[in-house]
């Protein structure tokens, strides 16, 4: 099965009926075929933003939880790596959730992310090779 990356912003969007991403993630989310992975720090970030409502925190928990997406582990050993990607990206800043998906881009040789952030359209997977965006 193919496997894709996928940041927090169409994951909040999804569980956000007035997010102007709303109708494109629940759209994508419909035809997607592929396995969609993320981390902890996006999912984190995701219920964060989700705060002002804790029935869509709930839901947004159940549906990872029934395998919607796969949750990939970051170390204490990744951090490093990831020290060097958040300095590289420092003028945009790049943020840990951003940083963690491009390190796993990274390690799993996956060049395919959902996404609403434009900055995707900037980091560079081994410093050269451009992410496929989705969604945006």
């Amino acid at each position: 099965m193919n496997k894709i990356l996928i940041d927090s912003g169409p994951l909040i969007a999804l569980f956000d009926g007035n997010d102007k991403y709303h109708a494109a993630s629940v759209a994508f989310i419909k035809s997607n075929k592929s396995e969609l992975i993320t981390t902890l720090a996006s999912l984190t970030e995701t219920l964060h933003l989700l705060d002002f409502n804790r029935r869509a925190q709930i839901d947004f928990l159940g549906w990872v939880n029934a395998g919607a997406v796969t949750l990939e582990n970051i170390t204490a050993n990744d951090l490093g790596k990831i020290k060097k990607l958040t300095i590289k990206y420092a003028d945009f800043p790049m943020d840990f959730a951003d940083a963690c998906l491009v390190f796993l881009a990274e390690k799993l040789n996956i060049h395919t992310i959902a996404t609403i952030d434009r900055d995707f359209d900037i980091y560079r997977i081994q410093g050269e090779k451009p992410f496929t965006t989705l969604i945006k």
